[in-house]
């Protein structure tokens, strides 16, 4: 079963167009990455998804329409956001006793479970808990749901590097059964690289790239090219090229990796150098790779 089917999906706030027609497919079990850079479209395919907007084309979430079955939809459905919108004045304890009394699927003892190996006391008010604490609050709440699907929208913003590590090792660990499904939205691209099983290059309210990781291999290739071979490599209409120092980085689609490992040392771009070669000024590699 999928757990996301959008056809052709529209919208547009006057003139400005935020989806121009994106087809998307997110089967059971997947932790997918929804990528794209700022004013793409992603908040409004999040907000479609959720059932917060209405956009034309088709729909499915859950095998429900979010926007006339949103009610339904929302018991299986958890979401964070960039920012925690728990009320400032509230106990961590009293936050408990909200969810446990409005969600028929939340379990305390999983929340308190998880608050256990925190420093957060049931006490303190949320306004004297630091981001990474309230980050770590919101996860225990959202996590102790027993959804089935999770969207997470730059869940991890303004964290140091030591408290994203934890909430992507718990989101992994403490929630992620291989049934339920994951997307998630952020511009740490490296960071959730090794999670993910699915990626969605999304630019300028379309789809440029929706691939397996394991697929990433087969279709692409970065060469780190010799100098005397890097007019031959050219030739080959490469997707991107950087410099490195005295280095030739250049990126392929569809090419043979033994041949492109004849030029220089080959290997699968990064997702962070994969998106870099995609979303840049050059239309012809963003239209060969969609």
């Amino acid at each position: 079963m999928n757990v996301i089917e959008a056809r052709n999906l529209r919208k547009a706030y006057g003139k400005t167009v935020a989806l121009g027609g994106v087809d998307l497919t997110v089967g059971q079990g997947r932790i997918v990455g929804l990528i794209g850079p700022n004013g793409a479209g992603k908040s409004t395919t999040f907000n479609a998804i959720l059932g917060l907007t209405p956009c034309e084309g088709q729909l499915r979430v859950l095998g429900r329409d979010p926007w006339s079955e949103r009610d339904r939809l929302m018991q299986d459905v958890c979401f964070i956001a960039d920012v925690a919108v728990i009320p400032r004045w509230l106990r961590v304890r009293q936050a408990l006793d909200y969810v446990e009394g409005v969600h028929p699927k939340f379990d305390r003892a999983k929340a308190e479970a998880f608050l256990e190996r925190t420093d957060i006391k049931r006490t303190s008010r949320v306004r004297e808990l630091s981001k990474g604490m309230v980050t770590q609050l919101h996860l225990a709440l959202i996590m102790a749901i027993d959804a089935r699907l999770l969207v997470l929208d730059e869940p991890t913003l303004g964290l140091d590097i030591l408290y994203r590590k934890a909430f992507y090792d718990s989101l992994i660990n403490d929630y992620f059964d291989g049934d339920r499904t994951i997307v998630v939205s952020t511009h740490q691209v490296e960071e959730i690289q090794h999670i993910l099983t699915d990626v969605v290059f999304i630019h300028h309210g379309r789809v440029v790239l929706e691939a397996a990781m394991e697929d990433l291999e087969r279709r692409f290739v970065e060469v780190a090219v010799r100098p005397d071979e890097l007019a031959k490599a050219r030739a080959l209409k490469p997707l991107h090229e950087r410099q490195v120092f005295d280095r030739s980085y250049l990126i392929f689609e569809d090419q043979d990796r033994d041949r492109m490992a004849l030029m220089g040392e080959a290997r699968t771009p990064s997702l962070a150098d994969l998106f870099v070669a995609l979303m840049g000024p050059n239309p012809m590699a963003a239209g060969r790779a969609a």
